[in-house]
């Protein structure tokens, strides 16, 4: 009888293979580079800064950088994984000559960033063309949810201070771009800020916003067929005369604080005039009712602003505040809009959720720490960030259907990404065989077929 010596097989380890690619699934996001031409944007906008007789392109680093991001880096040297793979990724950059181009984008401030900026703007809208009926805009509006994010930092870096959960590092503030029910999201600005900045600052609102903006088509950039939506910290004087500011005529849906003055009036509203409110199915939502505000609770907003406020029973074991009435939990919101029923524009502001899955997906994405010293070197980070997000959104969009499509980047990571292969070269080209026993093969096949079919750009 053979002696048992464990749960798994016992195979013998050694070095020397030949023409096996690891991480091999991320060809699905060198496709979506090629098809969304961001190479080639990129790469003309870094120009001014690349060094006489360099033998790598500014753009082709930074968007190495944010290929290995995607893939679960978490700092510079990670491209490093992207180098080991030349017959994939072609040339890449040493870590040193990363690091100087971080270095020398940094240090020139707003120009560079707003070059690297311009060009995502220029590839997001080929990439929703591309995209058709799976596009964020197919339906004629735009959707972009602001919300900050808590970064920790565990060292002293530059603007790392505490934070108003009383931990200690920075508190950027993003904007991302909802693509509804059917997938996920990308975003669309990252300004990074100290730990202790606001989460109501209309300042840092209305900048953020305004970055949101401009990496829209232009026919988004102004008009109510783009809605902004914000928590409670964007329900200030200041950001919604901002947003509905003639000439702009945005549509928004921002939170709002309930005060003593919303907190009496919610009192006075007779029992006749709340709705019951509903849920994503047009089902009744249970134990929530919602109703609008008038009279002196508007003294003071833009004209046509709508005050709106949820009653709902709380959640087992949720504390009560003093701002709650009768045991039921209270939230208010307001927006400007007037043709859709106020329980079908409830719904529409609670599903402004969806940002804390974006958020999730960045932290798991780069934006867990700041890997750098210095603001202006974490800034270039942000927006190598935002690309790596970027492409993990459009990859779904332009080649997977169905459920694959709300994956989040952590199961990408897992079922698609990490798939090994086997390279070949046949008649002058490179050919990946990707393992038949892989559960996700077809998955990935008829993905990259899809992206095959599309036009290139120019």
């Amino acid at each position: 009888m053979k002696k048992r010596i464990g749960s798994y097989p016992r195979v013998r380890i050694e070095g020397g293979g030949r023409g096996v690619v690891s991480q091999a699934g991320a060809v699905l996001l060198v496709e979506t580079v090629r098809k969304a031409g961001l190479d080639q944007v990129i790469s003309a906008a870094l120009a001014p800064w690349r060094r006489p007789r360099a033998v790598h392109d500014p753009g082709k680093i930074l968007l190495d950088v944010a290929l290995a991001v995607a893939l679960g880096g978490d700092c510079l040297a990670d491209v490093g994984t992207l180098r080991a793979e030349p017959g994939v990724f072609g040339p890449v950059a040493s870590d040193p000559t990363v690091s100087r181009l971080v270095d020398a984008l940094a240090a020139a401030g707003p120009k560079a960033l707003s070059a690297t900026r311009a060009a995502r703007a220029e590839a997001r809208e080929r990439v929703w063309k591309l995209a058709g009926t799976a596009a964020p805009d197919a339906a004629g509006q735009v959707i972009v949810d602001l919300d900050g994010v808590l970064v920790l930092a565990h060292s002293e870096k530059q603007d790392a201070t505490a934070t108003w959960k009383k931990t200690f590092g920075h508190h950027p503030l993003m904007g991302f771009v909802d693509h509804g029910s059917g997938g996920s999201g990308e975003p669309v600005a990252g300004l990074l800020r100290p730990g202790n900045a606001g989460s109501n600052t209309a300042a840092d609102h209305i900048t953020t916003a305004g970055l949101a903006l401009a990496q829209l088509p232009k026919k988004y950039r102004r008009g109510r067929r783009t809605l902004i939506r914000t928590d409670s910290g964007g329900g200030t004087h200041e950001f919604v005369a901002w947003l509905a500011q003639r000439g702009r005529w945005l549509s928004y849906s921002v939170g709002m604080t309930i005060t003593e003055q919303i907190h009496q009036a919610v009192l006075k509203v007779p029992a006749t005039a709340w709705t019951a409110a509903i849920e994503p199915g047009g089902e009744i939502r249970d134990g929530a009712w919602i109703a609008e505000l008038s009279g002196d609770c508007l003294k003071g907003w833009p004209k046509g602003m709508r005050l709106i406020v949820r009653k709902e029973r709380p959640h087992p074991g949720a504390q009560l505040r003093i701002t709650d009435a009768d045991g039921l939990r209270l939230t208010c919101f307001a927006t400007n809009t007037t043709d859709i029923p106020i329980a079908a524009l409830e719904l529409r502001h609670r599903q402004r959720a969806r940002a804390e899955d974006r958020i999730r997906a960045a932290r798991t994405t780069g934006l867990r720490n700041l890997p750098l010293h210095d603001t202006a070197q974490n800034q270039i980070w942000l927006e190598i960030v935002q690309l790596a997000l970027d492409l993990l959104a459009w990859m779904p969009m332009l080649a997977l259907t169905g459920e694959t499509r709300r994956w989040e980047p952590r199961r990408l990571r897992f079922r698609f990404f990490s798939a090994a292969a086997q390279i070949v070269t046949t008649a002058r080209r490179r050919h990946l065989r990707f393992a038949r026993h892989w559960p996700w093969t077809d998955v990935i096949t008829d993905a990259l077929a899809r992206l095959e079919a599309l036009p290139n750009p120019g």
